[in-house]
């Protein structure tokens, strides 16, 4: 089935994918828990969960997803058909099966990023229904099983303003390992899904051992990415010491949808 506001995240090679809205009805994509995952080598695969009477995350869509890399893949949040959820299932790959983790901090959000580094996972941003969120990062350190928040001034200047439907890249530059977050809705539309709100176009690193934002300006011979939000990115690694970003399509301000690649080099 065609469908719209998935979360997808790479382990091994492949791509791994859960629920998203579509159908007639445009509703969440119920699978019972299952996972898609699609092999560039071969084509994709259905992975029903190994025990079909365990739970499993309720189908939603405008969440989001990261892996480890390794077995594990992560959805965070999203929005099942009516309201906004903050929880956060863990799905082990070889086994089959999801676990669910204790939920982030609040409020309740769609349209949040989350990535993964060294044994942690790092929450930002998205929507509660009313505001977009930031002046946060919420930590989850799977070992502990447990949540932490560090807090910053969202205000453009000492960190990065609050935003929706953005990205959040795990990224080493210089051998040192970064959060990339990049782009994203600042402000909502009032219609909702069906339009495009105010639109940014700037790039934040955030040190994740020294605890600080720096905000970047990138420059380039062919110009820059007109501001955006809905759209894909993902990282290009090196092991030179210093990875790159890829950018590929999205939602601009005038509400036409993007297909346009950029890659952003340090």
């Amino acid at each position: 089935m065609a469908r719209v506001g998935t979360a997808s995240a790479v382990l091994n090679g492949k791509m791994y994918l859960f629920s998203g809205r579509g159908g007639t009805e445009m509703v969440p994509v119920d699978e019972e828990g299952a996972v898609w995952s699609f092999d560039p080598s071969s084509w994709w695969s259905f992975i029903k969960p190994a025990d079909a009477s365990k739970p499993y995350p309720p189908a939603r869509s405008y969440h989001c997803a990261t892996s480890d890399g390794k077995n594990t893949f992560f959805i965070h949040a999203g929005c099942p058909e009516e309201g906004r959820l903050s929880d956060l299932w863990i799905f082990d790959v070889s086994n089959q099966t999801w676990t669910q983790a204790p939920d982030a901090p609040g409020p309740q959000r769609g349209g949040a990023s989350i990535a993964y580094s060294g044994g942690k996972l790092y929450r930002m941003n998205g929507f509660d229904g009313t505001a977009e969120q930031g002046g946060s990062i919420d930590v989850f350190d799977i070992a502990a099983n447990s949540w932490s928040t560090k807090t910053f001034k969202a205000d453009g200047k000492d960190g990065p303003e609050a935003r929706s439907v953005c990205a959040l890249l795990s990224i080493n530059i210089a051998k040192k390992d970064k959060l990339i977050t990049l782009f994203g809705e600042h402000d909502p539309s009032s219609l909702g899904h069906a339009g495009a709100g105010k639109m940014l176009s700037d790039v934040w690193a955030y040190d994740i051992t020294e605890d600080w934002w720096t905000k970047l300006e990138p420059s380039g011979s062919d110009g820059f990415p007109d501001p955006r939000g809905w759209f894909d990115a993902d990282v290009v690694k090196s092991e030179e010491g210093n990875d790159s970003v890829l950018v590929h399509g999205g939602l601009g301000e005038d509400n036409e949808r993007l297909t346009d690649m950029w890659r952003l080099s340090f």
